[in-house]
């Protein structure tokens, strides 16, 4: 088990701000391996003024982002070397995507990343999102570490 990081420092890491940051908290890290975060689903998201008024639902992509911003986290985690603020991580792909059901306001929405590869700053992780143990979503992610400084 690995440290845990709270909002503050989840803002070291990523370059998302509000309403554009997914991730409330990382409950657990192991630098190289895996990650869980987590993302409280309130009805005072943006989103869900258009999608959809009266029936509101999380949007599938910004569940996949929100896995994307927890992998960050652990890609910076694991290029440990080098200064957060020093690096951009860019999404490269999305693979084998899968909705299981809607995300709701009121949803806690718990997201498991691991490592599947990685080649330097070349990074492929398999993610998956939960409400309540059950599976939401899930996907592969690709992505790469650049320096911008």
């Amino acid at each position: 088990m690995g440290v845990n990081y709270n909002i503050l420092e989840i803002m070291r890491f990523l370059p998302h701000r509000y309403p554009f940051l997914l991730v409330d908290r990382i409950v657990e890290i192991e630098p190289g391996k895996k990650i869980t975060a987590l993302k409280n689903v309130t009805m005072n998201e943006p989103f869900f003024q258009g999608h959809f008024p009266g029936t509101p639902i999380m949007p599938g992509v910004l569940i996949v982002e929100a896995m994307g911003q927890a992998g960050g986290v652990l890609a910076y985690a694991s290029n440990s070397q080098e200064d957060p603020a020093a690096q951009l991580i860019y999404f490269t792909g999305i693979d084998k995507v899968r909705f299981r059901q809607p995300v709701v306001p009121g949803d806690q929405l718990i997201l498991e990343l691991e490592i599947l590869k990685q080649r330097a700053r070349v990074f492929k992780m398999a993610g998956k999102a939960f409400v309540d143990g059950k599976l939401v979503a899930e996907a592969e992610l690709m992505a790469t570490v650049g320096v911008t400084k």
